[in-house]
């Protein structure tokens, strides 16, 4: 993670059953816009990873920036919560990973695909480690949700929250798990299209 502090301006934390979480955020053209979504994990805190990270940045919140926070924690909790791209730095990003993000926010509640089956779908067969890569650095978990991918195997790997966070969040959307742990569906999403 880059150190990104002289142009954050604000971070507003959320708690819930996985931990704390923060929203880095700024004003861009005039509008709160999210740079940073931080999800505690089993080795820090995301109040510890935010401090580390963005020590410029002052606790402050806008009412979108509220909102989201909100929304983030009725996700969390097990609601199907729909999220709004439009609050999202995006830009930020580079043209891949915002590809990337894009086909992931896509896989609706309850579904689930793999990174080699996202890379085709992105017209890029031979990269799935690359798209691994992107959602590992997915600057917006939860609301883009990296969550949904998984190894073609059916094993869950990585995840900033954990792989126990992981796996809560899919179990909580319906995807079930065989005995060794892997993932049981019918079919991955983008399986049809490649």
């Amino acid at each position: 993670m880059k150190q990104t502090d002289t142009i954050i301006s604000a971070c507003c934390f959320g708690d819930s059953r996985f931990g704390s979480f923060a929203v880095i955020w700024s004003d861009c053209e005039g509008r709160p816009k999210v740079r940073r979504i931080l999800l505690s994990g089993p080795q820090i805190s995301a109040k510890v990873s935010c401090h580390r990270y963005f020590p410029h940045a002052v606790v402050s919140s806008a009412p979108e920036i509220s909102l989201l926070i909100n929304k983030i924690e009725a996700f969390l909790d097990g609601a199907d919560v729909y999220f709004s791209l439009n609050i999202l730095r995006l830009d930020l990003c580079s043209a891949f990973q915002k590809q990337v993000l894009l086909a992931e926010y896509a896989i609706p509640r309850g579904k689930v695909s793999t990174y080699n089956l996202i890379a085709g779908y992105l017209q890029n067969p031979r990269g799935a480690r690359a798209v691994g890569t992107a959602l590992a650095t997915n600057p917006f978990p939860v609301v883009i949700p990296c969550h949904r991918a998984i190894r073609s195997d059916g094993t869950l790997g990585g995840y900033q929250g954990g792989l126990k966070m992981k796996r809560d969040l899919l179990e909580m959307e319906g995807i079930v798990f065989d005995d060794s742990g892997r993932v049981t569906v019918d079919g991955f999403f983008y399986q049809k299209q490649l």
